[in-house]
């Protein structure tokens, strides 16, 4: 090509919005996507690629720059028309006729569009996937498909799903295009797929249409939302208990805490100062080495028993043999397990390990360590929580050690770690503590010895607005 016949573009802007339109042509013209070249480019403006070269130098643009441009606007191009698949969830409703709605909606060519064609043609029994209905004839829009969670073995059955749970699937899709929460372009575009629990035992057809509608209807809004947001996830899910689970399982995500010792070697003793302790989610339990000593690890499962919603720490003081002590306490429910800062590097290491491959806390006991700082260097992986234990100066009579939960920030800036502390901690001393940067606080005869022990405790949870909060004891599950 001469390029005699192509106008010389008059600015720069001409220039760019030539050679793209010039690439989008190129790119066009080619059986599979490859990025364009000078040469491909200069034919299409018909023009001699020596021409090109020096168009570009001369207008000062980047050839390589324009390509990378366009290759992040056709992404962007390709993620906004690619087929849409949503999921929602909810769970409403109590007693046998409780709902729980899972759904995908999405493209009829997409997945979910390909997943609903395959539920009708391929039929299961005691599973047969049915289209809701608002009446006979009548289906709302987008086109739902319903499918039973639960087997369906006899015509009672039958009647739940083909009746109030059929109807109330549609009318819940039919109000959401009305209200709007799914959009009035995408009824013909999309399809929905929601699978329905209903429970064998369930008699009352109201209550069974009432909790199935507004369980879709939930699930279409969270789904159409995406719902939830990842803060949402990570602020709730160490607060959550499953409703048929039944209890929770507390994990150590906001301090302070105050750490109740179960020292005495008598689990009629231990479950006693548990009955009494005030209900807060700032308490959890140990069990200390004495009461293991005696009745093995099967003291924490009996602690668990009247205690399920408890963090409860196993203090084993594990010196030796790190991973077997840490499955034996995790056999028997142990949230946490303690080792002994005594012990070599490797038992610390084995046992760190072993506790984070379970899900569990790992815990050093520093006590009589001399240098905590060399200790911590020594190991390879760091625990989730440091025991500190105070001491007290002769001259002042205040509490010392308490100097090192800075220096372990300072040293180890980076490391996501609960300082504990123990050691003759009452109120005036915890005080001190917290003041220090601890983040939990260990306690032992002042309250297991206590006449009161519901008074006892609650002088350490009025030390902070925080602990002063019983928080989460009436937390609804459905919200």
């Amino acid at each position: 090509m001469s390029g005699v016949d192509v106008k010389k573009p008059l600015n720069k802007e001409e220039f760019v919005n030539m050679i793209l339109q010039a690439t989008q042509r190129e790119t066009e013209t080619k059986n599979k996507p490859t990025k364009p070249t000078i040469i491909g480019t200069a034919k299409k403006m018909n023009i001699h690629r020596d021409t090109l070269y020096s168009w570009l130098k001369e207008f000062n643009v980047n050839f390589k720059e324009i390509i990378n441009c366009m290759s992040t606007q056709n992404n962007k191009n390709e993620e906004k028309t690619s087929p849409t698949y949503l999921i929602g969830e909810s769970l409403l409703g109590e007693g046998n006729e409780v709902a729980h709605v899972d759904l995908m909606i999405g493209d009829k060519n997409g997945p979910v569009g390909q997943a609903f064609a395959t539920g009708m043609a391929n039929l299961s029994a005691g599973h047969t996937p049915l289209l809701a209905v608002i009446r006979p004839n009548l289906p709302p829009k987008p086109h739902t498909l319903i499918v039973p969670k639960v087997t369906i073995k006899n015509m009672k059955d039958t009647g739940k799903i083909f009746g109030p749970a059929q109807a109330a699937v549609a009318k819940a899709v039919a109000d959401a295009a009305e209200e709007g929460i799914i959009p009035i372009a995408k009824l013909d575009e999309w399809v929905i797929i929601a699978s329905v629990f209903i429970h064998p035992q369930a008699t009352d057809y109201r209550k069974i249409y009432q909790y199935n509608y507004g369980a879709t209807k939930m699930a279409l809004q969270r789904a159409l939302i995406k719902y939830p947001s990842l803060d949402k996830i990570i602020y709730d899910k160490d607060r959550a208990k499953h409703p048929i689970m039944g209890f929770k399982v507390p994990r150590l995500w906001r301090p302070p805490y105050l750490q109740i010792a179960l020292d005495a070697p008598s689990l009629e003793s231990a479950k006693k100062v548990i009955e009494q302790l005030p209900g807060s989610d700032r308490i959890i339990l140990e069990v200390g080495t004495p009461l293991i000593k005696r009745y093995g690890t099967r003291a924490i499962n009996e602690i668990r028993e009247i205690a399920k919603d408890k963090f409860i720490i196993a203090d084993l003081k594990t010196l030796d043999v790190g991973k077997v002590e840490v499955d034996l306490a995790y056999e028997d429910t142990a949230d946490a397990v303690v080792a002994s800062g005594l012990a070599p590097a490797e038992t610390l290491d084995a046992t760190v390990q072993e506790a984070k491959r379970l899900g569990i806390y790992a815990v050093i006991d520093m006590l009589n360590v001399d240098d905590v700082l060399a200790k911590l260097k020594s190991i390879k992986d760091f625990p989730d929580v440091i025991i500190l234990h105070r001491g007290i100066d002769q001259e002042t009579g205040r509490s010392s050690g308490l100097e090192r939960i800075k220096h372990i920030r300072d040293t180890f800036p980076n490391k996501k770690v609960l300082i504990a502390v123990a050691g003759g901690i009452v109120p005036e001393t915890a005080k001190e503590a917290l003041e220090k940067g601890a983040d939990i606080l260990i306690v032992g005869r002042y309250v297991t010895q206590s006449k009161d022990i519901e008074r006892s405790v609650r002088e350490f949870l009025e030390l902070t607005p925080s602990m002063r909060e019983d928080v989460d004891l009436y937390r609804v599950h459905t919200e």
